[in-house]
């Protein structure tokens, strides 16, 4: 079978490149590993897109201009982030709604309790699920062939150049042949060994990622990347224990437990490790550039396991998590039913209570609560915890997608020994680690993902048609 674009994926990224690349004019097949049930990958699961925007827009507040984008994005990055990739897909980000529209997406404003996003960032309406179901039913109508269980774990390259994907679908394998080819398929966040492999064995022998859980799709198992840096040595970028990795309760799936497994209560109280003691600061900064690194913390404490501490002052301030918190009367009761050392936990929480300097508690600002004298400080929101009923939750790591990834361009190409080819793209989860070293701000894969995907897109169908245009002419 032949094609001018091949889109393998099924997510945002794919879908964005499918896309575009048709509205060009291309003959474009996409391939996704899901069944058609399954579908969307870690996508379906999204809510919001981070927009840089400089006056108010329907569902956005306010403005968020590309300077205090980029601050946010080199805060949380650490400066592990490619500047001039960040930037193509923060100015990405202000204009590309109008299209997303064009192919069925419709926004919202945020519900309250969602992170304090009004003003950063654009809601689906109807969630991530049905982003996708609007992207697919567009992609049907502009002619895009989609075939649904289609695994793509190798592909066929000269010096660089795409030339075939080998299929394996339930009616046995087949090669594709196609004039270019985008490269969607999501990071290796399900692939367990894989894991397992990148996170190593801790001195007191525990592996850790043995205890993670999957919030997404089980169907991102990496294969493909895998086999562009290992047997095609493209170029890479990122630590592959880099991740999106959110605290998310311990009681949830292991795959496709969702964004309602997050627990959105951490920098209102106290997070304990098994040991019963506080291990980083809650209250360092605004959820939303936080929250994604909880699960990475949480997966450094001894067991992979946390515990947030809450009391009923915080009740109502957070997004109401899927399953209730553990509940007691007492603070030793809590310790008690949560399986917590009672005497270390209740000095841990005297401790910290002893500590608080209460100012004026506001949640929506960096406000003046704080503690002094323990260790770690938490340097907003610090309130003693001392109103029953308390309540407890147990955390996990819970991961969305890895940063390792390919290394790529403002071409979306994927390259070489430094060398873009000439007609192989990436975009989305694969090549995220280019704009993403480490760290999250809430929204921002999305934008990553519709910016690479769109221009993975226009560039394949661009490499495509001059390729039959040459042909043509011969």
């Amino acid at each position: 079978m032949h094609t001018d674009v091949l889109v393998i994926g099924g997510g945002n990224a794919a879908l964005c490149a499918a896309l575009m690349a048709a509205e060009a004019g291309a003959r474009v097949t996409l391939l996704e590993a899901a069944p058609r049930e399954w579908r969307g990958g870690n996508s379906m699961h999204t809510r919001n897109l981070r927009c840089m925007h400089d006056a108010p827009q329907d569902v956005l507040v306010d403005a968020y201009p590309e300077e205090e984008y980029w601050q946010d994005l080199l805060k949380v990055t650490g400066g592990i982030t490619n500047e001039h990739l960040a930037r193509l897909t923060i100015r990405a980000s202000s204009h590309c709604r109008d299209w997303m529209r064009k192919h069925g997406v419709r926004f919202q404003p945020p519900l309250s309790g969602t992170l304090h996003v009004a003003r950063t960032n654009a809601f689906f309406m109807g969630g991530g699920k049905a982003l996708v179901n609007a992207y697919y039913r567009s992609a049907e109508q502009l002619g895009v062939q989609i075939r649904y269980e289609s695994r793509v774990d190798r592909i066929e390259l000269d010096q660089g150049r795409f030339v075939a994907a080998t299929v394996t679908t339930p009616q046995g394998v087949e090669r594709l042949t196609a004039k270019a080819c985008v490269m969607a398929c999501g990071g290796f966040e399900s692939n367990r060994e894989w894991l397992r492999e990148a996170w190593g064995q801790r001195e007191d022998g525990e592996w850790p990622a043995e205890n993670f859980l999957i919030r997404g799709t089980r169907f991102n198992q990496g294969t493909l990347l895998k086999h562009l840096l290992d047997e095609h040595q493209a170029d890479r970028i990122g630590d592959p224990t880099q991740a999106h990795m959110v605290a998310i309760d311990a009681r949830a799936p292991l795959y496709d437990g969702g964004i309602c497994t997050r627990l959105d209560c951490v920098s209102l109280g106290v997070v304990l490790n098994k040991h019963g003691q506080r291990f980083y600061d809650e209250g360092e900064d605004f959820w939303p550039k936080r929250y994604a690194i909880w699960g990475r913390l949480v997966a450094l404490q001894p067991g992979q396991i946390g515990y947030t501490i809450i009391d009923s002052k915080s009740i109502g301030r957070f997004m109401p998590p899927v399953f209730p918190g553990i509940q007691a009367d007492t603070l030793p009761e809590l310790a008690q039913r949560l399986g917590l050392p009672v005497d270390t936990f209740m000095q841990t929480l005297n401790d910290f209570n002893a500590a608080c300097r209460e100012g004026s508690f506001d949640h929506t600002i960096l406000d003046d609560c704080h503690t002094e004298g323990v260790t770690p400080a938490k340097t907003h929101w610090a309130r003693p915890i001392d109103t029953g009923p308390f309540y407890g939750y147990a955390l996990r790591p819970g991961v969305t997608f890895t940063y390792l990834g390919l290394k790529t361009d403002d071409t979306a190409a994927v390259r070489f020994q430094d060398v873009p080819s000439p007609n192989l793209f990436v975009a989305g989860e694969m090549m995220a680690g280019n704009v993403l070293g480490k760290g999250y701000t809430a929204g921002v894969g999305m934008s990553i993902g519709t910016a690479f995907g769109r221009i993975a897109g226009t560039n394949a169908a661009r490499a495509a048609l001059a390729q039959e245009a040459r042909h043509a002419n011969a």
